[in-house]
């Protein structure tokens, strides 16, 4: 086996990224503080082409070289948009007639290995602060919760390695089962 050179790739311009079809899904940050999460979400959400990217509350916005670190460029590719809470975000989703859900652990709560995402519905995805998580209110508010199975002693993943997860099951349903 030979590893691939990035000119082999293939790979998608800036302005043929933002002109292509994009996966339904409108991922929410509520309340990230690392501007190193931020980035490496949105990177993430690059690479899985999602629709949209909502920043609220204190998560920080690009330009910033700290996002940029870790987003490599993909602040530029995926659009964003800044809430000042999450909150509010949610309440704009649902008015647009978007199926919202947290990334929580919840009473109730649907593990993401049985959550099958319906074709032709739009959804969005609220991820919380790397401490606290997402905010009751926000749960709350949105139509469920879904939930990484984890096995070992911790009882979270890193915000952006959750994004990841959540995304690509997503993608897989959305993108490749159509």
């Amino acid at each position: 086996m030979r590893k691939l050179r990035v000119t082999e790739m293939n790979r998608l311009t800036v302005d043929e990224f933002k002109s292509s079809d994009k996966m339904p899904l409108t991922v929410v940050l509520d309340d990230v503080r690392s501007m190193y999460n931020v980035g490496s979400v949105l990177r993430s959400c690059d690479a899985f082409r999602v629709e949209t990217v909502w920043l609220c509350g204190i998560t920080a916005v690009p330009p910033h070289p700290e996002i940029h670190k870790t987003a490599l460029g993909a602040e530029d590719s995926v659009e964003w948009r800044y809430f000042e809470s999450a909150a509010e975000a949610v309440a704009e989703l649902k008015r647009r007639g978007v199926r919202v859900m947290a990334v929580e652990q919840c009473e109730g709560s649907t593990m993401l290995d049985g959550f099958r995402p319906e074709q032709g519905a739009a959804y969005a995805v609220v991820l919380g602060n790397e401490v606290k998580g997402v905010s009751q209110e926000v749960v709350d508010a949105c139509d469920g919760c879904l939930e990484i199975p984890q096995y070992g002693t911790k009882h979270s993943l890193n915000v952006s390695v959750t994004a990841g997860i959540v995304v690509w099951h997503f993608c897989h349903f959305l993108m490749h089962n159509s």
